[in-house]
């Protein structure tokens, strides 16, 4: 074959069109080099190159023309398409969402795409509620990290989110994720809930708001903030266990992971009497978190056993990396404070959850959205699959 021609056929999308275009081209001296197929809103853009000899192009074109006008297909024939384009050594995934997704910041992310010599290969939408999310497949050479970066800033001036990943089989593999608790699976921050109880809320809320800024030591400032629930009564743990609201998608998020075969697992800063039977209907594979000590029915203000601070995450993570075999590559961690910085750092894909912006600065890619599923729509998963998921299982929802 000495020459190619390129075929685009597009219109209403109905059943036969793929089939009428290729049972006529049997009949014709062509290959097939390339194809793609793609519908939107009901709109149907067939993409066919092949391979002809130069004397049939003419034949081959005709009959392609005759199949567009038997099916109502608009068409266009461009002999002499290259067959092949030149690879370029990386490959990425950017995800864009948005609560609503703006023109303007489409344009500006993809000028800097361009600008910096990436190609975009390929979009598509993964997502249309309760956020809009599309994909950007693109190939270049800069450095991925000056990239993620410059996106980065963008994203925050325009109001998206915006996660730039390598393309390819970790982004698929990832099978484990680990995810902090307060702030991130709950919307409550369980110290605080307790210091109220115990009549410390003021106080104790001054000594979080350090912590989760990176302000002071997050050990020291539990201790602290322990030492203010000396002498409250046991029963309250169970009071602030029923207060406590799950983050809206924290249930979707878990469901279809677990789903999907991924291990999830939970870590927290929190506590262990609190955290597991909030944590308890999302089945996730394994806690870890703080203890409060209890005598006689009440807190003594002390910890039980090591704290679980910024260095304990990371180490928590890397254990149940090791303990469920998956290289760290292949796992997912998402926090929203400064005790969480050395976990996002040690994951595959770190992932800062309206969090705090020196949080945000440092993770691989936030979510502003205060949606936890739309970490899926990272993870390459669609809205259309996690909904075919839900239907064909009914209880699980």
């Amino acid at each position: 074959m000495d020459g190619t021609l390129l075929a685009i056929l597009s219109g209403r999308d109905r059943p036969g069109v793929t089939a009428a275009l290729f049972d006529a081209l049997r009949h014709t001296r062509s290959v097939v080099l390339d194809m793609e197929q793609l519908v939107v809103r009901g709109r149907l853009i067939l993409a066919v190159l092949l391979g002809v000899e130069e004397s049939d192009i003419g034949s081959v074109r005709a009959v392609v023309h005759e199949v567009a006008g038997s099916v109502g297909m608009e068409v266009e024939t461009l002999p002499g398409a290259r067959e092949t384009v030149a690879a370029r050594r990386g490959r990425i995934h950017v995800t864009v969402i948005g609560r609503p997704l703006p023109p303007g910041a489409i344009a500006d992310l993809t000028s800097e795409l361009a600008a910096r010599g990436w190609n975009i290969d390929r979009i598509r939408r993964i997502a249309s509620y309760p956020v809009t999310a599309v994909v950007f497949e693109g190939s270049g050479d800069e450095d991925l990290s000056g990239l993620r970066r410059a996106l980065s800033e963008k994203s925050r001036a325009l109001g998206v989110d915006v996660a730039v990943q390598h393309a390819g089989l970790d982004r698929r593999g990832q099978r484990l994720v680990v995810m902090d608790v307060d702030s991130t699976v709950i919307q409550d921050e369980v110290i605080d809930l307790l210091a109220a109880a115990a009549g410390q809320g003021d106080a104790v809320a001054a000594i979080t708001e350090k912590a989760m800024s990176g302000e002071i030591d997050f050990a020291e400032s539990l201790r602290q903030r322990v030492a203010a629930l000396e002498g409250l009564p046991a029963s309250a743990l169970d009071e602030v266990a029923n207060a406590v609201t799950l983050t809206p998608g924290a249930r979707t998020l878990c469901r279809t992971l677990k789903r999907l075969g991924f291990h999830v697992c939970l870590v927290s800063g929190g506590f262990e009497e609190v955290v597991v039977p909030v944590t308890a209907e999302l089945e996730v594979d394994r806690i870890r978190a703080n203890r409060l000590e209890v005598v006689d029915g009440r807190l003594t203000g002390r910890v039980v056993g090591p704290i679980i601070d910024r260095a304990g995450k990371r180490r928590a993570l890397e254990e149940f990396a090791s303990e469920f075999d998956i290289p760290l590559s292949r796992t997912v961690a998402i926090g929203d404070g400064a005790n969480d910085l050395d976990m996002l750092e040690a994951a595959g894909l770190g992932v800062a959850f309206n969090a705090k912006p020196a949080v945000r600065a440092a993770a691989d890619t936030s979510l502003s959205v205060p949606y936890l599923d739309s970490v899926l729509f990272l993870l390459g998963i669609t809205r259309e699959e996690i909904e075919e998921a839900d239907a064909a299982d009914p209880s699980a929802i």
